[in-house]
Formats: C-alpha cells, structure tokens, sequence
C-alpha cells in the first residue's frame, strides 16, 4: 500500500509539472519533493506511516512582532488561507502554511488545487509578513 501511495503522487507531481511546462524532480526516497511558485517553496511530504500527504512551506523566520502578529495569523487562517492555515514549527519558531490531507482517495484534481493553493497562499503572505522576522 504505501508503495502505491507513493507512486501515485509521484504521478500527480509528474502531471502537474508537465501541464506547466515544469522539470520537477520525483518525490525522493524519504517521500519529499518540492515545487517553487514565486518566492514561495512547498514541500509535498508523503507520510505512508501515517496514511497523510503533508504540504509545508516557510513564510517566515520566527517573528519578533508580538500579540498582533499572531492575531493576524490567526484571523488569516480562518479568512484568508483558503485550504492552508499557518502553523509554528515546534523547534524553531519558524511560521510555515501547511495543509494536512489523507492518502486514500486522494485524487489529482485535489492534489493540484492544495499544491496550487498552498504555492500561491504562501508567495503573497512570504512577501506581507517581510519585517515581521527576527531582528538583524
């Protein structure tokens, strides 16, 4: 089973890149692979262990804005995201999109509207959130 989970979105991502006239290459052998829209750089996560597709990208290093920052994040997720919503890495405070899906049943036209969501979500809130970052 996780073998054809991992070759079916390895097919989604070959389609998705041919019908962009892209050259992506296929997820490696740790199940990541990656596409660029503007600025902004998704990583597909293939969890089979957990029967989830995982979409990730940075937005932004962990910020040093305070209350009102994070209500904008969070009122963003709920109005602005569509599928995406914002979330802190654990470790590094870092702020990224992420969009949790299933496996099973997961078919193209879903896998291209979240990579194509999350791609597009992300390169205009990487460039809103600019200066919300640590200070240098």
């Amino acid at each position: 089973m996780s073998d054809d989970h991992l070759a079916r979105i390895n097919e989604y991502l070959d389609r998705f890149a041919r019908e962009r006239n892209l050259s992506l290459p296929p997820l490696g052998p740790d199940g990541v692979g990656h596409v660029q829209r503007g600025s902004a750089v998704v990583s597909i996560h293939v969890m089979v262990d957990r029967g989830v597709l995982l979409l990730l990208s940075r937005v932004m290093p962990a910020p040093s804005g305070g209350e009102a920052l994070w209500r904008r994040l969070l009122e963003a997720s709920f109005l602005a995201t569509g599928d995406a919503a914002f979330a802190v890495h654990p470790k590094t405070g870092d702020v990224y999109l992420r969009i949790l899906r299933s496996l099973d049943h997961l078919q193209y036209d879903e896998f291209e509207d979240l990579v194509h969501t999350i791609a597009t979500v992300a390169d205009d809130w990487d460039d809103r959130l600019r200066g919300h970052g640590p200070a240098a």
